[in-house]
């Protein structure tokens, strides 16, 4: 659990309302959900203002389905589902098995939007992945904020399909489901002493988010194709390795001020890479754009995500913006203080606050 939103809160295939549970928190309607390329995250608080964080990794692995491999699963206690004649393990289970076994495990999810290589299976796993974090809504068309990238600037894609297909699954689960871009839930999550006004950035597994902020809206957004999957990918290239184990090697917690074995130093050098080329793109945007707000005060920078929580983060980008003449003046770069689930936060607190939201 964690801290209240900063924010006070002001049809589908599937309506009811979740039925009480002897023992278990009343919640208030309004839910908000991370919508991420390595993970999905759900935010929701209770009338006691602590907010409840649920967590899914973003993947899922196709296994032979035959009496021994369901007698192991059974065995291992990890559940599966049948999905177009294969058994499937989804969430955590799927990137342990994957470790097991040698196997990349795949992704509904690429560079931050759904997948064109996961035509079949992306959306029915999305969908029962986000049922399992969800659960029910508290009241009939409960609204859900769900986080969506900004489009990118280093690619030819746009986020409507994206969009789309997530409002979709929660209109299908009996939510109203609610848009918003994801650096904007930073800003809402870590900026509120600030008037929401600053810069936040969701360093995230597909993409980095950027939102430049003034009083609560946001002024320029963008995102780069970019993130941890792009760090995963390079290291496991140039090492010989499964992009699976970039990833375990990269979260069993290391520190880019000190890397001591050659993965620690390719991981050292592939987030240098994209901590200067993220930098160097906010600069330009700032620089090119005609609508990006005077501040009248210098402003913070705050980055949080997934990617942002490697030991030493911070340290490597505020030596990175040394190196360039950024064209706002900078109070403070900071990390978020639980940068893993900022953006669910951030989402959270816009239902809160969302005046069509309906009580119970």
């Amino acid at each position: 659990m964690s801290e209240k939103p900063s924010i006070s809160p002001g049809g589908g295939a599937s309506p009811r309302p979740a039925p009480a549970i002897a023992g278990q928190p009343r919640l208030r309607p309004g839910k908000g959900l991370d919508v991420g390329t390595a993970n999905l995250l759900s935010a929701v608080q209770d009338y006691e203002g602590n907010v409840i964080i649920k967590v899914q990794r973003n993947a899922f692995i196709d296994i032979e389905q035959n009496d021994f491999t369901r007698n192991m699963l059974t065995k291992m206690d990890v559940q599966y589902v049948i999905l177009n004649n294969k058994m499937v393990v989804i969430g955590d289970p799927a990137f342990d098995l994957a470790n097991i076994y040698n196997r990349e495990t795949r992704r509904p999810m690429q560079d931050g939007m759904i997948s064109p290589k996961e035509k079949e299976d992306a959306i029915p796993i999305e969908k029962l992945l986000i049922d399992r974090l969800l659960g029910p809504p508290q009241v009939a068309k409960e609204v859900c904020y769900f986080s969506i990238p900004a489009n990118p600037i280093d690619a030819q894609m746009d986020s409507i399909w994206h969009k789309g297909v997530y409002a979709g699954i929660l209109t299908q689960l009996g939510y109203t489901p609610k848009d918003i871009i994801e650096g904007h839930c930073v800003v809402f999550a870590e900026l509120d002493e600030d008037d929401f006004t600053g810069i936040g950035i969701s360093c995230g597994g597909g993409m980095f988010n950027v939102c430049v902020a003034y009083k609560t809206m946001p002024a320029l957004s963008f995102s780069t194709t970019r993130g941890g999957d792009w760090i995963d990918r390079n290291v496991a290239r140039v090492l010989g390795l499964k992009a699976s184990r970039a990833t375990a090697i990269k979260e069993k917690g290391i520190d880019l001020r000190n890397p001591r074995t050659n993965e620690e130093r390719a991981i050292d050098v592939y987030y240098r890479e994209l901590i200067r080329y993220t930098l160097n793109e906010i600069k330009k945007r700032f620089e090119s754009a005609s609508d990006v707000p005077a501040f009248p005060d210098p402003v913070d920078i705050v980055l949080a995500g997934g990617t942002s929580r490697i030991g030493g983060f911070i340290d490597v980008v505020k030596d990175e913006f040394a190196k360039i003449k950024f064209p706002i003046a900078i109070k403070e770069i900071r990390r978020a203080e639980d940068a893993f689930t900022s953006v669910a936060r951030g989402a959270l607190v816009a239902a809160a606050a969302d005046p069509e939201n309906p009580e119970d």
